[in-house]
């Protein structure tokens, strides 16, 4: 993915200095506390922690340093600013005004108006701040899962990144997808119709926002390669890759062996990929009504 020497956003806060001492969770804390969760019926927030705590001891835990944290910070500024320049036009294009949502980066443990979290919990969005929340140490443990090693990066020299660099940059792109759903309302009216159904059935409400946001992504990336021709090959099949592994069947696989898929939260593999090529092939934020 190209992304080098490129606009980064000036919506971006920096807590790293505030946020406490480092967690090593991430990736791999998330699949933990599912085990936890699933298997043991644990808390799903002190699984989280827990999940955080076991993760950070294991052999082979990865954690970013300072100057890959540097480089980070400074790539998920460029995706940010690429999602600002192509939301904002597909807003205008329908008659609105985009209202960009910023990111903080954090380590170990943050406060948002959604509540306090931990790194176990992966990048999340806050409807209540409009913020983005991502402990760049996520990165560490999303490139490990997936088997990248820095050496597979792009030739240095021009504005080209790493092997990896657009799986991430499609977690922020699905993040960004929950503050669109934020500002058109559809977030909003799952949380009230959620409150009227049974637990399966608001799952069920769950999976169609999450691959919704999936979707958005997809749009997002086709768009940002017609204004910048960012991509390069391979980059596709990354972010593929990506959510194809965090599919809630592939999780409940590992963490206890079946899958219950009425307990989905987020979607299978096979519709995660569904429809974040779907939002890719079209370009087109109409063929993402995943309530239809």
């Amino acid at each position: 993915m190209k992304w080098r020497g490129r606009k980064t956003s000036s919506r971006i806060e920096d807590r790293r200095g505030s946020s406490g001492r480092g967690v090593k969770g991430g990736f791999v804390g998330i699949v933990i506390a599912g085990i936890l969760w699933l298997v043991f019926d644990v808390n799903p927030m002190t699984a989280l922690e827990t999940g955080n705590r076991i993760s950070s001891s294991l052999p082979g835990s990865n954690t970013a340093s300072p100057a890959e944290a540097d480089r980070n910070s400074t790539f998920a500024g460029v995706v940010l600013a690429d999602t600002e320049a192509v939301w904002s036009q597909v807003f205008a294009q329908s008659g609105s005004t985009y209202r960009e949502p910023s990111m903080v980066l954090y380590r170990g443990q943050v406060r948002s108006a959604c509540g306090s979290a931990s790194s176990a919990m992966g990048p999340f969005y806050c409807p209540g701040d409009e913020k983005i929340y991502l402990d760049l140490g996520f990165f560490a443990e999303m490139s490990s899962s997936l088997g990248i090693s820095e050496d597979q990066g792009s030739a240095s020299g021009d504005n080209r990144g790493q092997a990896g660099d657009f799986a991430q940059a499609y977690v922020i792109a699905h993040e960004v997808g929950h503050h669109i759903q934020h500002l058109t309302g559809v977030s909003s009216q799952v949380q009230q119709a959620r409150g009227r159904l049974s637990e399966a059935e608001g799952n069920q409400l769950s999976v169609k926002l999450e691959l919704q946001a999936d979707c958005f992504a997809g749009v997002w990336a086709n768009l940002n390669q017609e204004r910048v021709n960012f991509l390069e090959q391979g980059d596709v099949d990354e972010a593929i890759s990506a959510a194809s592994q965090i599919g809630d069947d592939t999780l409940q696989k590992r963490s206890q062996g079946t899958v219950v898929p009425d307990s989905f939260t987020h979607g299978s593999s096979r519709q995660r990929v569904e429809w974040f090529t779907r939002g890719f092939d079209t370009g087109d934020t109409g063929a993402c009504d995943t309530f239809a």
